[in-house]
C-alpha cells in the first residue's frame, strides 16, 4: 500500500491525515492544538506539526506530503532564517489602516488589475506595511517573507536557523503555490508572477533582494528528508476545494473560525470593490472568494449566552419560524472583512416582547451568519460565476439546524459532505497528484441533502438592516 499525507495547519490546530493512494481511504490521523491569539510565534506551529505527525503514526512509511494552511499570515525571516517577530495572522485587524493607505496609494482598480485583490487588513501586504510603519527596525531586517504553510514546508524539509535544522537557513528553498501566493496582494495569479513593485510599496523600501517563495505548480514537488516528496501546499480554502472534489458549478461554503464562500472557475476574477478576492486555486484555475470574520464562534457565543450545548442550540433554532419572528442578528462581533468594516460591532435588531425568545435568538444567530455568506455568493455570481450546488462544510455544517436553515437561505441546492478535515484531505490530494503526476478522483461521501427550501423573508430582513 502506498500512502500519502495531508496537513491542515489552521488557526486553532494542526491536523494530519494519512490516505491510501489508490482509494483515498483515511488510514490514520493526528492532531495537536495551536495557541490562541492573532499573533503567534511560528515555533508553536512547528511544535504542533511534529506532535500531530507523531499522533498520526509518523511519516516514515509515507511517500509524499502536502501542507495546507491558514492564508495571509506574515512570517518575516532574517538572513539567518530566524523569525523576526511573531507572525501576524489573517484575523489580526491592526493592519486595517495600512490596507486603506495602500489602496489609496495604488488605487483599488489598479490593485485588482495587477493582483486580482484589493488590500484588506487580512492580506499579507497590509501586514508588511504595518510592520514597516510600526516596527521599522524589524522591517529593515526582513530578508524573506513566507506564509504559514510555506514556512512549515521549509522546516519539514529540514531547513531553518543553523542551530535548529540539519540543512540550515537556505532561504531560496522556500516554496509555495498559486493559491496562497494569490492572497498576499503582491502576486499576479493570472500571469503567475510576483509584483515586486507592490511589495516595495508595502515594505517602504526596495524589495528586489527580499526572498519570496518559489511558486510550484499543482503536480510539482521538492525533496524532503528521508526521500519523502513534498508538494507545494495550498491555502486552506483551495486545499478544502480539492478535498471536497469541487468542480465547475460548485460553491463551497465553509463555516469555521471564519466563514468563506468560494467558487471554482477557469477565468480570473478581478473585483475593484475588493469584495470578491480573485484568488487562484490549487489545481491551475481560480477561486474567487468572499470571507467573513464571524462564523462558528458567533454560534458558540450565542449558545454560551443561552447556557446550552450545541445539540440544544440546534433544537432551539429549529423550534423558531424562518425569520426568527423579526429578530435579526448582524453578527459582526470581531469587526468584519466582508463588508470591510474592521471596527464594527454586532447588533441585534427587531427586539420586541414577542420576538425576544430563546428560540428566536438561536435562529437569528444562524440566519445572520448564513445571510452574510449568501450576500458573498451574490457578489461572486455578479462576476458571471454559475452556482449549481452549495457544498456546506466546516464544524458548524454538522449542526442539523445550520444545514436546514442554509437550505432556507441559499437559493441553490445544499448538500453536506461527511464530516472530515477537508483542508488536510485536500493537501493529501495534492500529495497524491505530485507523487503520481495525475490528480486522483477519490470519492466524497455526502451525508445530508437538505436541498433548496428558500424563504425570502430571512434575507429580506437581513438586507433591511444592512448599512
Amino acid at each position: 500500500m502506498t500512502l500519502v499525507a495531508g496537513v491542515d495547519s489552521s488557526t486553532q490546530s494542526c491536523k494530519v491525515v494519512v490516505r491510501d493512494l489508490s482509494s483515498g481511504a483515511v488510514i490514520r490521523s493526528g492532531r495537536a492544538g495551536h495557541p490562541d491569539g492573532t499573533e503567534v510565534d511560528p515555533a508553536a506551529w512547528w511544535e504542533a506539526l511534529r506532535s500531530a505527525i507523531d499522533d498520526a503514526g509518523g511519516l516514515d512509511d509515507v511517500a509524499a506530503v502536502g501542507i495546507g494552511g491558514q492564508q495571509h499570515g506574515l512570517v518575516a525571516l532574517d538572513a539567518e532564517g530566524r523569525v523576526i517577530r511573531p507572525a501576524l495572522l489573517w484575523n489580526d485587524t491592526r493592519s486595517a489602516d495600512a490596507a486603506t493607505a495602500l489602496t489609496a496609494e495604488i488605487g483599488a482598480a489598479e490593485y485588482a488589475r495587477r493582483t486580482g485583490v484589493v488590500p484588506v487588513a487580512s492580506f499579507t501586504a497590509s501586514k508588511v506595511r504595518w510592520v514597516a510603519d510600526a516596527e521599522p527596525e524589524n522591517a529593515a531586517r526582513i530578508a524573506a517573507i513566507a506564509l504559514p504553510h510555506d514556512w512549515l514546508t521549509w522546516r519539514l524539509r529540514g531547513y531553518g536557523p543553523a542551530d535548529e535544522s540539519p540543512l540550515g537557513p537556505v532561504l531560496d528553498e522556500l516554496v509555495t503555490d498559486r493559491s496562497d501566493a494569490s492572497g498576499t496582494a503582491y502576486f499576479d495569479s493570472a500571469r503567475g508572477e510576483y509584483d515586486r513593485e507592490l511589495l516595495a510599496v508595502a515594505l517602504r523600501r526596495d524589495a528586489s533582494d527580499v526572498v519570496l517563495p518559489r511558486v510550484l505548480g499543482p503536480a510539482e514537488h521538492v525533496e524532503g528528508q528521508g526521500g519523502i516528496l513534498v508538494t507545494a501546499g495550498a491555502g486552506d480554502n483551495a486545499a478544502a476545494a480539492l478535498g471536497m472534489g469541487a468542480g465547475s458549478g460548485d460553491i463551497g461554503v465553509s463555516i469555521g473560525t471564519s466563514g468563506t464562500v468560494f467558487a471554482v472557475t477557469d477565468v480570473a476574477v478581478a473585483d475593484p470593490s475588493g469584495t470578491v478576492a480573485g484568488f487562484a486555486d490549487a489545481a491551475g484555475g481560480f477561486l474567487p472568494l468572499v470571507a467573513t470574520l464571524n462564523a462558528a464562534r458567533v454560534l458558540d457565543a450565542t449558545a454560551s449566552l443561552l447556557g446550552v450545548d450545541h445539540a440544544e442550540f440546534s433544537r432551539l433554532a429549529l423550534a423558531a419560524e424562518p425569520g426568527a419572528g423579526g429578530l435579526v442578528l448582524q453578527p459582526w462581533f470581531e469587526g468584519e472583512r466582508t463588508p470591510n468594516l474592521p471596527d464594527a460591532t454586532a447588533s441585534l435588531f427587531g427586539m420586541t416582547l414577542s420576538s425576544t425568545t430563546r428560540e428566536n435568538l438561536a435562529r437569528a444567530a444562524i440566519e445572520g451568519v448564513l445571510c452574510g455568506l449568501a450576500d458573498g455568493l451574490d457578489r461572486i455570481r455578479a462576476h458571471g460565476v454559475n452556482a449549481e450546488r452549495v457544498l456546506l462544510v466546516g464544524g458548524a455544517a454538522q449542526s442539523e439546524a445550520v444545514a436546514r436553515i442554509a437550505a432556507q437561505v441559499f437559493d441553490a441546492p445544499v448538500v453536506v459532505p461527511a464530516p472530515g478535515e477537508y483542508v488536510a484531505l485536500g493537501a493529501a490530494v495534492q500529495a497524491a497528484w505530485g507523487l503520481s503526476g495525475t490528480a486522483p478522483e477519490w470519492p466524497v461521501e455526502i451525508t445530508a441533502h437538505p436541498g433548496a427550501d428558500t424563504h425570502p423573508i430571512i434575507r429580506e430582513q437581513y438586507a433591511a438592516r444592512r448599512p
